[in-house]
């Protein structure tokens, strides 16, 4: 079971930024693993309030499903999750894409098939 499976992310689209407790939230992970993967990632560093805020904007949030589908669900260690993004980043993309798109439809027919099975 993929970690899409029990939590769907789901950001309001009238946000520009998110704090680290809401992406934490939004990818079932701590905000210290954030905070670690913010160091061993740069392209997932967040911009800062002048109190030292973190603030995620929505395309910082694709880069880390991106390294969290790769560390938690491929298993990789961070170096080789690095090598994957530096040689192949947008066909990882596509693929934590394509999982997320299929991991709602199959959520939706879950949903239809309890709806037939609460009217027989």
């Amino acid at each position: 079971m993929s970690w899409t499976d029990s939590r769907s992310i789901k950001m309001d689209t009238d946000k520009l930024y998110y704090k680290i407790k809401d992406v934490a939230e939004m990818l079932d992970i701590p905000a210290t693993t954030l905070r670690y993967w913010e160091k061993e990632f740069p392209e997932c560093s967040p911009r800062r309030s002048s109190t030292n805020i973190r603030y995620y904007t929505p395309a910082d949030i694709e880069k880390l499903k991106i390294i969290r589908y790769l560390l938690k669900d491929e298993g990789l260690k961070i170096e080789a999750a690095r090598e994957r993004l530096r040689l192949s980043s947008d066909n990882v993309s596509r693929r934590v894409d394509m999982i997320s798109k299929l991991e709602k439809v199959r959520s939706e027919l879950e949903n239809m098939l309890g709806a037939l099975t609460k009217r027989r």
